[in-house]
């Protein structure tokens, strides 16, 4: 029978040891005995042999791990947290084992808890298929650092921490959208600098279209395209547009402010210059990106003093308005980046020259207005960055003598419809449309008037999206 030896009685009282007199070996107890040390006693010098405990009851949800246990951690159903010991002594050690295989999908997030992991002070992630991890506490310099043979480097703070913005994920990706001005703070960065980059999209507001004064069967300049800038991180896996830079911006631990830019106003009456037209978008701002608002669409007069004119310069140019002088295209690219942010607006050709020309897109030119017909808008560009493809940046129409016209893919507004005799007095029509919010839509041009004016249509606000590798 096994028997307990109890070693709470030897007293030492003259500063000796136990010595074994025929060895150099002390045995306390005999095989299947159990040797226990009285309440109170404090054992050193004993070493530890750096197995644990293992706890055979799987965990699904977050919990603090004890020293000297194992942990068998399944993610099937999702991410686990788990915090590491409080206040560690040297020696300390945990044990995880991916339980279900699926750590790859749902991650296990290891809190420090205050003490450093691997040297960095910062929270650690655990995202290889079955992967097994063992760590000790060595010290306050290095912390917790792993000991097996695991498949992956436990190393804290291994990829950007950042907020601001609606987020989202997608894959290994995490998304943050801007639909209006905000701040991207950034609160920690990786040990590998090629993941301190970040992928952007930076729209700006689209311009305004233009509008018609007076009884005519002409019609405004479509507004052009809010300034389109993209850059794509090398390795990301989303499809980009293919004006898109091959680069990412660096970001450090700073607040970013992020500018989303308004549409450009329509035009107004009364019109008192030649210059009279849609206003220009606001620019759209992040870090050193800046995407410049799209030009207004040019105006039509048909009373004092008559004319039309030509779009305004911006991130795409504005289509210049129905009938007169003033036919010179509205340049994009303004100020020029490159890859280029925009395209340039329409002008008009043909006789008579009654339709207003579409205003210019991320990637197509706006068409010319052709004898009574308006020309359409210009295409804008497609790019998944958000996880879904998405098409932004796309041209006004140009308003006409006819039917209306086709804003660019992107968010560019549709002209207004001309209504030959539904006017007293004269030809009527309706006013152009707005470009789609957040897509940095170019606003249709009018088309046709009863009097005294229709207007066109508002240019769409900007959007800035970022996007980087976040496990």
């Amino acid at each position: 029978m096994a028997s307990i030896i109890k070693i709470d009685n030897i007293q030492n009282t003259c500063g000796s040891n136990i010595i074994n007199q025929c060895g150099t070996t002390v045995t306390l107890g005999a095989s299947g005995d159990s040797v226990v040390l009285g309440a109170g006693v404090t054992a050193t010098g004993f070493g530890r042999s750096g197995g644990v405990d293992y706890c055979t009851t799987v965990k699904t949800s977050p919990f603090t791990a004890a020293n000297g246990s194992g942990y068998f951690v399944n993610t099937t159903c999702g991410a686990v947290t788990v915090t590491l010991p409080a206040t560690p002594s040297a020696g300390a050690i945990i044990a995880l084992k991916d339980y279900g295989g699926t750590w790859q999908t749902n991650a296990v997030t290891l809190c420090n808890n205050g003490s450093k992991i691997n040297g960095i002070c910062a929270t650690a992630s655990l995202s290889t298929k079955d992967q097994s991890v063992t760590l000790i506490y060595v010290d306050s310099t290095k912390g917790w650092q792993d000991i097996n043979d695991s498949t992956s480097s436990v190393t804290g703070a291994a990829y950007i921490t950042a907020t601001g913005g609606t987020i989202t994920t997608c894959g290994d990706y995490k998304i943050h959208t801007f639909t209006s001005d905000g701040c991207f703070a950034v609160s920690g960065l990786s040990t590998n600098p090629s993941y301190n980059n970040v992928s952007y999209l930076v729209v700006a507001g689209g311009g305004g279209g233009g509008g018609m004064e007076g009884q005519s069967s002409a019609g405004g300049g479509g507004g052009g395209a809010g300034g389109y800038r993209e850059g794509k991180v090398s390795g990301d896996p989303y499809t980009a547009s293919p004006i898109a830079a091959a680069t990412g911006v660096p970001v450090s631990v700073t607040s970013y402010p992020i500018t989303v830019g308004g549409g450009g106003a329509t035009w107004s009456p009364p019109f008192i210059t030649a210059c009279s037209r849609g206003a220009n978008g606001s620019n759209s701002i992040f870090s050193t990106i800046t995407s410049a608002g799209g030009g207004g669409g040019g105006a039509r007069n048909n009373t004092y003093p008559v004319g039309a004119t030509t779009g305004a310069s911006g991130g795409s140019g504005g289509g210049v308005g129905g009938v007169g002088c003033g036919l010179s295209a509205a340049s994009g690219n303004t100020p020029p980046t490159s890859p280029a942010q925009g395209t340039a607006g329409g002008t008009r050709s043909g006789s008579p020259q009654q339709g207003a020309a579409g205003g210019g897109g991320a990637t197509v030119a706006g068409t010319n207005g052709s004898g009574a017909s308006g020309g359409t808008g210009g295409a804008g560009a497609t790019s998944s960055i958000n996880g879904t493809p998405t098409a932004r940046a796309g041209g006004g129409a140009g308003g006409d003598a006819g039917d209306s016209q086709a804003g660019g893919t992107g968010g560019g507004g549709a002209s207004g419809a001309y209504e030959p005799g539904s006017c007293a007095g004269g030809p009527a029509g309706t006013n152009g449309i707005a470009g789609t919010v957040n897509t940095g839509g170019g606003g249709g041009g009018s088309s046709g008037a009863c009097s005294p004016y229709n207007n066109g249509g508002a240019g769409g606000s900007g959007i800035v999206i970022i996007r980087y590798k976040f496990q």
